[in-house]
């Protein structure tokens, strides 16, 4: 499948855009079994899909003219789950139809709905919008539904995740029934299907990707951490990739708040992104990113929807997403258009396992390791110093910077260091603007479960090896219960169960063992004591070395 066959307006857009080949989407929107017909497409985000239902709805548009008529009442809707994404489909629309005179207004919350009405009352061919703002100028009379041809859904599961469930029956409700329905989603739940089966006539179910194929273009890492370094962690995979734009995901706003001042403060130029900015701050935010004043983007799952920065290259997980869908969501920022990216989870060891069962569940499979060192970051900077010392040096010196290097040389106590102590200035000049990487704790990765020995077995051995004892300042006398003690202690010490061993509970005091490889984590943890239980006081019985090599079967 080719562009050949469409109109000569929309095959000189693209060309002008620089697009030779349809990608798989636009590819199977366009084959001659699709033509006219409803469509639930599932495609991975960044496969080219706003541009792909921009094509299919050439014949609802253009018919068989070159040009489409002065615009008046829309004759296609797009409605997608964010402003962001919104304005972002209708600049795509934009380009695409410009030869043929389209003209795409948008409509989505934030914005002023007086300049929007106005802009309606004006005609358009294309209404791009989000659903609250859409079914607001559906009731209002300001939006024309009787003339619509074709209703498109972008990020349908994106919407019915949100709640937009009521809205976006409504607006269909709106729309004439004979219009043509495009729901387009990355994964088609129940209730995608549910709203598909009530809204569309015979649709032709489109899979532009295979099931269970990773994206190509991403490439996956999950990197094991002690829980209270997940910041010094997401310092040093940003110090290592060193990419033009990174999108780092947290949970909460308070999260975002607390990171992006963290970065900021250690000289990233970062910017963040929740739902208690106005969309002019959201706004700023993504032209800071664009123009490169900020290279750093803190973001909630929700704010960052739809977000299409084309140069980000890093997507780090500082909290692990919820469910599978928002792993693939938020990595799919990344990897768009052909362009590779990288997406790192930072996995507290303690909850590896979930991480696998998140990765697993995605079908994406990634590298596992430790988050980078400070030594591996130290040793980058070297390697891309020296390559910046010697582009520098390539270039034709400019005759003031020949003046300052003669005044140098001339001066005897800079002559005294030589060539090397010249060089070595420099190298600390070239230095100075990056910001320190951080000193994290060694993680030891454990084995696959069903390697892993029993750290509790009879007499207190750990596959052989008895474990470190520790003691905590609470025993029988200050109501010691066993029903708080474990979990107490791998929160205190960042440990799992399994890493436990024998408990004993007496008048004064509680002892409890630690496996051998856990106990040097488990004592630095335990002195980093925060929360209400702070004042408890926790330490070894016995010296506590670094961890030993753990023992396999």
């Amino acid at each position: 499948m080719s562009f050949a066959d469409l109109p000569a307006p929309l095959r000189a857009a693209l060309a002008d855009r620089g697009y030779a080949e349809p990608t798989p989407v636009q590819a199977a929107v366009l084959q001659p079994e699709a033509a006219g017909r409803d469509l639930l497409v599932s495609a991975q985000t960044g496969s080219g899909k706003t541009v792909a239902y921009g094509l299919a709805l050439a014949t609802e548009l253009l018919g068989d003219s070159s040009r489409l008529a002065p615009p008046g009442p829309p004759l296609a809707l797009i409605v997608a789950p964010t402003r962001e994404l919104a304005l972002q489909v209708k600049a795509e629309l934009t380009w695409l139809y410009a030869p043929a005179g389209g003209r795409v207004v948008s409509c989505v919350g934030g914005m002023d709905p007086v300049a929007e009405r106005r802009q309606l009352a004006q005609g358009a061919h294309l209404v791009v919008g989000t659903p609250g703002r859409l079914r607001d100028h559906l009731e209002r009379g300001n939006l024309a539904p009787a003339s619509l041809r074709a209703v498109v859904l972008d990020e349908a599961d994106e919407m019915l995740d949100l709640g937009f469930k009521e809205e976006l029956e409504a607006i269909l409700e709106e729309t004439p029934a004979e219009r043509r329905t495009l729901m387009f989603s990355a994964t088609v739940p129940r209730g995608i299907a549910a709203l598909a089966k009530g809204y569309q006539r015979d649709a032709l179910r489109i899979e532009a990707t295979t099931q269970g194929e990773q994206h190509g273009d991403i490439e996956y890492r999950a990197a094991l951490v002690a829980p209270y370094e997940l910041e010094r962690a997401v310092v040093n995979v940003l110090r290592l990739e060193d990419p033009r734009i990174a999108m780092v995901f947290c949970a909460t706003r308070a999260t975002v708040a607390r990171l992006h001042g963290n970065l900021s403060e250690r000289g990233f130029s970062a910017v963040a992104l929740s739902g208690e900015l106005s969309q002019a701050e959201r706004n700023r935010a993504l032209q800071n990113l664009r123009d490169g004043r900020a290279r750093v983007c803190v973001a909630t799952d929700v704010a960052a929807r739809g977000i299409d920065l084309p140069d980000l290259g890093l997507v780090i997980h500082a909290e692990l997403p919820r469910d599978p869908e928002t792993l693939l969501h938020r990595s799919g920022r990344t990897g768009r258009a052909g362009r590779k990216g990288v997406s790192v989870l930072l996995v507290p060891h303690t909850r590896r396992a979930l991480g696998e069962r998140l990765l697993a569940a995605a079908r994406v499979k990634a590298a596992w390791g430790p988050a980078p060192s400070a030594e591996a970051i130290r040793a980058r900077d070297a390697e891309r110093l020296a390559e910046q010392a010697r582009a520098l040096a390539a270039e034709e010196p400019a005759e003031e910077d020949l003046a300052v290097a003669r005044t140098l040389l001339a001066d005897p106590a800079l002559a005294a260091q030589g060539a090397e102590g010249l060089a070595a200035a420099l190298v600390r000049v070239l230095r100075a603007p990056l910001p320190a990487p951080e000193e994290l704790s060694e993680i030891t990765a454990r084995p696959p479960r069903r390697e892993a020995p029993a750290p509790r077995a009879a007499g207190g051995q750990d596959g052989g090896q008895e474990g470190i004892w520790f003691r905590m300042d609470v025993g029988r006398n200050g109501n010691a219960d066993p029903r708080w003690l474990l979990p107490f202690l791998c929160r205190r010490g960042h440990v799992t169960r399994q890493e436990i061993g024998r408990i004993r509970i007496l008048g004064r005091e509680t002892q409890f063992e630690v496996a051998p490889y856990a106990a040097a984590r488990f004592a630095a943890a335990a002195r980093r004591a925060e929360g209400e239980d702070a004042h408890i006081r926790v330490e070894p019985m016995q010296p506590v070395k670094g961890p030993p090599r753990r023992p396999r079967r």
